[in-house]
């Protein structure tokens, strides 16, 4: 098992496209293993959508991965997200990692976009099986419950063959739908002790449907700062994060030096997590800067294998 550190972008100030490409070209020049964006597509907090977002890294880097944290099935077309997602493989040749999920009940986009959230299990499960065929194959006839395809097909294909394919959310039905279809699971904002159950449960209804998922495809994240616990950043952030999940941020955030940071990946380790989705705690774009570059020389030396 490999144990590698990326980076989410979601809590990035993000001020300008002049710092954030300055952030990116930090990571691609280090050792970080891959950058990630969440799918925010309403509200006031500033946020890059991620598929054109990962297609601007794949023409401005050459070496590092990219992937989405995670893009909502229900809320995109699968035809062109297929085509969005071969077309990045392409042109980065072989960089992309996709991930999907449902999304929550209490999702801000089905509001705004007066769409209805139950079903949308089923509907994504028929929108994996047709992503992965058009990834794959030529003229894709299918017809399901909610799409009816007659000799679809994409080109070019991605470069990677198969495609990974990484699934999101912790739900009875999530599970089943990564031991199914999944080639890797990332958690949502979680503990280690949230972590640690779900793997296991991914495992056992992956052995039962005679499938495997490799040892190093399973993800996690958590914020980090070099600081204090009293700094605003933090107060922000659990605010925001408590929205979504209730928790206890000291249970998930990784505040204080390097070995603070260290002990909390260890933790997600020992749960069966091997790569990661950091997301650095800052009030400026020079904050997330130093932030990132701290966590450069002092972390990723110690987690990385």
């Amino acid at each position: 098992m490999s144990v590698r550190i990326g980076l989410g972008a979601g809590l990035l100030p993000g001020t300008t496209p002049r710092s954030f490409y300055r952030w990116v070209d930090l990571c691609e020049e280090n050792e970080v293993d891959s950058i990630w964006f969440s799918e925010r597509l309403v509200g006031p907090q500033s946020a890059l959508e991620p598929m054109t977002a990962m297609a601007a890294i794949a023409g401005r880097t050459e070496r590092i991965k990219f992937g989405m944290n995670v893009v909502l099935l229900p809320l995109r077309d699968p035809l062109v997200l297929a085509k969005e997602c071969a077309t990045i493989d392409y042109l980065s040749d072989g960089r992309l990692l996709p991930a999907f999920g449902v999304g929550a009940l209490n999702a801000p986009e089905w509001r705004a976009t007066g769409r209805e959230p139950r079903g949308r299990g089923a509907l994504a499960d028929e929108m994996i099986d047709l992503l992965v065929r058009l990834w794959e194959e030529d003229g894709v006839t299918f017809e399901g419950k909610h799409f009816c395809y007659e000799e679809a097909s994409i080109a070019p294909k991605p470069v990677q063959q198969p495609l990974p394919l990484w699934i999101g959310g912790s739900s009875d039905a999530a599970i089943r739908r990564t031991a199914l279809r999944g080639t890797g699971w990332l958690a949502g904002i979680q503990t280690p002790a949230q972590v640690g159950p779900v793997v296991q449960k991914i495992r056992a209804a992956t052995a039962e449907a005679g499938r495997t998922i490799d040892e190093d495809h399973y993800g996690a994240g958590f914020p980090f700062r070099f600081g204090s616990w009293d700094d605003e950043p933090i107060a922000r952030t659990a605010k925001a994060y408590g929205r979504f999940a209730a928790l206890d941020p000291k249970a998930l955030f990784a505040v204080g030096d390097a070995q603070a940071i260290i002990a909390r990946a260890r933790e997600y380790v020992a749960c069966g997590i091997s790569k990661f989705v950091l997301r650095p705690l800052a009030d400026s774009d020079e904050d997330a800067y130093a932030q990132t570059q701290r966590l450069i020389e002092e972390v990723l030396p110690a987690v990385h294998t």
